[in-house]
């Protein structure tokens, strides 16, 4: 299967929406209007499509020198195939020159290996950080690059 990395449209969002239920049950999933309301907002939000079907997304916000990943998902039933991967380098292509910043659950051993690989480092811990689990998350960093 071929994968195409594409902005995201205001019609990806419940795809998106159903993606994130299916992944963070248990953390506050985001609804349609959350996407929809991130592309209104002018961020960075990518979409994965394998055929017509969407199986992934990403999400970054830029203010000037400092970045953020907002959101990162696959569809469990393409894990292991270098799509999410593929998202995060494609965001990051949007932040070359700025420090980027993003949380992830301290559990999620698969995407802390995979932020790693691509640069971050783990600057601090949010107890509590996801509800309503309460679950803690790391801070995680990548130093500016050009």
């Amino acid at each position: 299967m071929t994968i195409r990395i594409e902005p995201m449209v205001a019609a990806d969002a419940p795809r998106c929406a159903e993606l994130e239920r299916l992944l963070f049950a248990g953390d506050d999933p985001w609804s349609p209007e959350a996407f929809v309301e991130a592309l209104a907002a002018g961020h960075h939000y990518l979409s994965a499509r394998g055929g017509c079907s969407l199986i992934g997304y990403a999400g970054l916000a830029r203010a000037g020198a400092e970045a953020e990943i907002h959101t990162l998902a696959v569809d469990p039933a393409h894990h292991r195939r270098g799509i999410g991967r593929a998202l995060l380098r494609a965001v990051l292509d949007r932040a070359v020159g700025a420090t980027v910043f993003l949380e992830v659950r301290t559990d999620n051993e698969s995407a802390i290996n995979l932020y790693r690989s691509e640069g971050f480092e783990v600057i601090g811990t949010r107890r509590r950080y996801y509800r309503p689990s309460g679950a803690d998350a790391f801070t995680m960093c990548r130093q500016a690059r050009q």
